[in-house]
């Protein structure tokens, strides 16, 4: 009899911690083999050379995940218009978003300095833009201005993945440009802060969709539009706007790639891993691709199909003049501000 209850007695704790044990075991299964499928939608067009890249990211994460992470890429507007892709990966509509901090600087004012105000990310010359894009990513994530950044980001809803570069900013005008006197009441095409940058230089900085910026600029409702090498490359603005104004710009123009909070919240630490190893491969790259675009564009000059127009020292002076208050400025729109001006500040002393 006291052998049997002993039996007995053994069955009753040994049972529910196999059954435990089992119910463990299938739920890390179940964990290990789901699906997460995912949209992610660019503010940019199809033929912006990055929106088509983003496919790269998609299969990085696939492969990275093995499997589990599977990433439906749109372009604007196939799902919602461009500027409209913030609210709708907080809402769920999208998972992920692919853009620029500048959309959002009404919401998330430091997304103006990440964007990078007038000359914040001017590199020293010689570097290529594989270089510079990496130097300021390196500013990123190792400064702190990353963890601002998502800090700022999550009172959103969406976490912050990552930057990438679309390497120089790309200034195309319609007629050469080469004092601040001949920038005197034309219609720069520009967004978030640059737009009052051109007015406080004596034009009138205005915003149209990229999307249309070819058409507007052949029916002369602005006279020149920013973008990055797709300008050239992709979208052929040149066409109607065949004169790069050089000077004055940025080497570096930051891009993020933005997620639903609650989404990225839910996934397992490997598949975090995942997309932002993902994220790094699509910012490699896209330095890989630019590289070889910019080739394209000094093929494009040799033919005379686009002409270089520099600004002189006068108007070079009066841009870093307008540039420095101008930064002041927006840093007092928010706390965060104050801090990410003031981090920019420090590393570019470094800068050599």
């Amino acid at each position: 009899m006291k052998v049997k209850h002993i039996l007995l007695l053994i069955a009753v704790i040994l049972v529910p911690i196999l059954v435990v044990t089992l119910s463990g075991n299938i739920f890390m299964a179940d964990a290990a083999q789901k699906v997460y499928r995912m949209k992610i939608q660019s503010a940019w067009p199809r033929a912006d050379i990055s929106m088509q890249m983003l496919e790269k990211f998609a299969a990085a994460a696939d492969k990275r995940s093995n499997g589990q992470i599977k990433i439906q890429v749109f372009a604007a507007p196939e799902i919602v218009p461009g500027e409209q892709t913030l609210e709708a990966t907080k809402k769920g509509t999208l998972d992920m978003l692919h853009s620029i901090g500048a959309y959002w600087g009404g919401t998330t004012p430091i997304g103006e300095i990440e964007f990078g105000l007038p000359l914040m990310w001017a590199m020293p010359q010689g570097k290529t833009v594989k270089e510079n894009s990496e130097t300021v990513r390196n500013f990123f994530l190792e400064s702190g201005f990353a963890e601002l950044l998502r800090k700022e980001y999550a009172k959103q809803g969406v976490y912050w993945l990552d930057m990438h570069s679309y390497g120089e900013l790309f200034t195309l005008s319609r007629e050469p440009i080469v004092s601040c006197d001949d920038m005197q009441g034309k219609k720069f095409r520009a967004e978030g802060a640059w737009t009052d940058f051109y007015n406080k230089m004596g034009a009138r900085g205005t915003f149209v969709d990229g999307g249309e910026a070819y058409m507007a600029l052949s029916k002369g409702v602005i006279d020149t539009t920013q973008w990055d090498v797709s300008a050239v490359t992709g979208m052929n603005i040149h066409e109607v706007a065949p004169y790069r104004i050089m000077g004055g710009g940025n080497d570096v123009v930051p891009g993020h790639i933005l997620i639903n909070l609650k989404k990225w919240e839910s996934l397992p630490d490997n598949l975090k891993a995942a997309l932002k190893g993902a994220a790094k491969d699509y910012f490699d790259a896209l330095n890989g691709v630019y590289m070889d675009e910019m080739k394209k564009v000094d093929a494009l000059v040799k033919q005379g199909k686009l002409k270089l127009s520099y600004f002189d020292a006068d108007c070079i002076k009066k841009h870093e003049e307008v540039a420095a208050d101008l930064w002041d400025e927006i840093a007092k729109r928010d706390p965060s501000g104050v801090a990410a001006v003031k981090l920019v500040k420090e590393w570019r002393k470094t800068l050599k």
